[in-house]
């Protein structure tokens, strides 16, 4: 009571707030209004706006103040940095709040990597918020390293960092009424649960929504967000690495509509962010586009505040966290400067605060298999007519083709220089099964070599690519060795490594050093190994064991395809 008395005293403006910032172009989200003013801080609470006297003051000169940014729905693991090296980058770029579901580390590490991206998150100066893995593992046609089922959620649901239940990818399942699904959903009806329903429409969405669904990021066309708002759910629209959907969704976004949209990025890689920005770039691209500068911040701010019953952020209003960005011109949306709680903790996008570093330990070595051999890879055909995975530039939608190869006397599959065929492969890392699926992909291009990596959405088995038997067992055991990663093999020897040994999915080192190993893999892979430059061979490659995904996948089981939703074989039946 004695803290409400002395907030409305400094209100009223009977005594002078530990900060004021004079003179600024305050952009209020409410009303669309901007007005010269001061903004009263303390105790990094947003006091009042209007004329204050302050222990300190900073005078802006007339910049414009907008409320911090909020990234509605995203994937820390997709960083590939731990979260301090992430908040480090981001918040500087105006980011200061992010909404992540965790399911990729949890996938691998089960509760102790929520545990771990929790804790390590509230060590900086980032709002790190949360939302309980709804399908660990993604599917039953794959072997992750950990089962979360509703009693396992139930150790975090109430959490303070965690909002709900992160998207729900099983929609089979929750239209069908899974007694799984449902009693996670259950678990957190008084909460947020996100959605992951692309394509579903009329009554198979209403299934969908029923029981409370609220939100959708994987929209990509207007009519399946018009949709979606129809029936009173939020729209993330996604502006990421691989998916890009800003472009075409700012198309659906109207008077009408305004108040249920809001940006994320979902899948964000450090070269990425590092070259374009974060939830800024969605702003400023949406301004190009044409959208109001106030109605972008509102996206990127109060409509994800409400969607996620953050009553403290999001805004500029008395009450409210003095998380703010101070810019310098709004329709180039520069940021200068950056509070997070009446704090300066950016400037000119140099980060000024320390955060302080979690032992990773309970999430490393995570790798628990021994080394593999040539011979594992060999695949034995009695016909030469098999079922190929048809790999399409610039996707992660596969097709399923016929095709004839070429097999060696003793009837094992051969690559040829003729036929863009060559070899893929899952190896079951979590130390349960040993399996190894074998399969066959086109249209990668890939010669003289091998790609291995430790990212595979979404159990993140080890998953290998490669001409050569010998260059695919090199780079898998290079990544057991180092526990995790992306490594390229070449003529029986390792070209390059990303390290990984965070779950085998992110490093311990700087987003930008991580960022320069990236460009050198890459380089590598499109100058050594011959791959198209029209295709991103690591994200390309880590989407290839995702069995939700059409039409033919591969898990460490084996092939599966995603359209008659079985397994079938390499050879062609019949």
């Amino acid at each position: 009571m004695q803290k409400m008395h002395l907030r409305a005293k400094l209100a009223r403006g009977d005594a002078p707030t530990a900060l004021v910032l004079k003179n600024a172009k305050v952009i209020n989200v409410f009303n669309g209004k901007i007005t010269q003013d001061d903004i009263a801080i303390d105790g990094g609470k947003i006091i009042g706006i209007g004329n204050y006297t302050g222990e300190r003051e900073i005078d802006l000169e007339g910049k414009f103040v907008a409320p911090g940014l909020i990234d509605a729905h995203m994937h820390m693991e997709s960083t590939l940095v731990a979260p301090d090296q992430m908040a480090r980058i981001i918040v500087p770029r105006g980011t200061t709040t992010v909404i992540a579901d965790p399911h990729e580390i949890a996938n691998v590490a089960g509760l102790a990597g929520i545990r771990y991206m929790i804790e390590a998150s509230e060590k900086t100066a980032l709002n790190g918020f949360f939302m309980m893995p709804s399908c660990v593992p993604a599917t039953p046609f794959e072997n992750s390293g950990a089962v979360l089922t509703r009693d396992s959620l139930a150790e975090l649901i109430d959490h303070k960092m965690v909002l709900g239940l992160g998207e729900v990818m099983n929609y089979v399942g929750v239209i069908n009424g899974d007694q799984d699904m449902i009693e996670k959903m259950e678990l957190a009806n008084h909460m947020i649960i996100d959605g992951h329903g692309p394509e579903i429409s009329g009554k198979s969405l209403n299934a969908y929504v029923i029981n409370g669904i609220r939100t959708e990021h994987e929209c990509t066309t207007v009519a399946e967000m018009e949709e979606r708002i129809g029936l009173g759910m939020y729209i993330a629209i996604r502006e990421g690495s691989a998916a890009r959907n800003l472009d075409t969704l700012i198309q659906g976004v109207n008077t009408h509509t305004k108040h249920l949209c809001m940006f994320c990025t979902d899948d964000k890689h450090p070269e990425d962010i590092l070259r374009e920005g974060h939830i800024d770039y969605n702003v400023r691209r949406a301004i190009e586009l044409g959208m109001d500068p106030i109605t972008a911040l509102q996206l990127a701010t109060i409509n994800p505040a409400r969607c996620y019953n953050l009553r403290d952020i999001g805004a500029i209003a008395p009450g409210y966290d003095a998380d703010l960005i101070i810019l310098d011109d709004l329709n180039s949306f520069n940021i200068v400067q950056v509070y997070k709680k009446g704090s300066l903790v950016a400037d000119h996008k140099k980060a000024l605060f320390d955060s302080q570093k979690v032992d990773p330990s309970s999430v490393m070595n995570t790798v628990k298999i021994k080394s593999v051999t040539p011979e594992q890879f060999r695949i034995k055909l009695n016909s030469d007519l098999v079922n190929v995975i048809h790999m399409t530039p610039e996707s992660i939608v596969t097709n399923r083709a016929v095709r004839r190869v070429y097999l060696d006397l003793d009837g094992y599959f051969t690559p040829n220089k003729l036929l863009d065929v060559v070899k893929i492969a899952v190896i079951e890392r979590h130390g349960n099964t040993h399996n190894i699926g074998l399969g066959l992909i086109e249209n990668f291009n890939l010669k003289n070599g091998a790609i291995a990596t430790t990212i595979a959405h979404d159990s993140h088995n080890i998953i290998v690519i490669g001409d050569s038997d010998s260059d695919m067992a090199v780079a898998v055991n290079e990544l057991i060795r180092v526990q995790g990663g992306i490594t390229i093999a070449q003529n029986g020897a390792i070209k390059a490594t990303l390290e990984l040994p965070i779950a085998g999915l992110m490093s311990t080192d700087s987003m930008e050093n991580v960022s320069e190993k990236l460009s050198e893999l890459r380089k590598i892979a499109y100058e050594s190994l011959q791959i198209s430059n029209k295709v991103d061979p690591f994200m390309t490659l880590s989407f290839m064991a995702l069995p939700v995904i059409p039409e033919l996948k591969i898990t460490d089981q084996g092939y599966f395809d995603v359209t008659s939703f079985d397994w079938i074989g390499i050879e062609v039946e019949g």
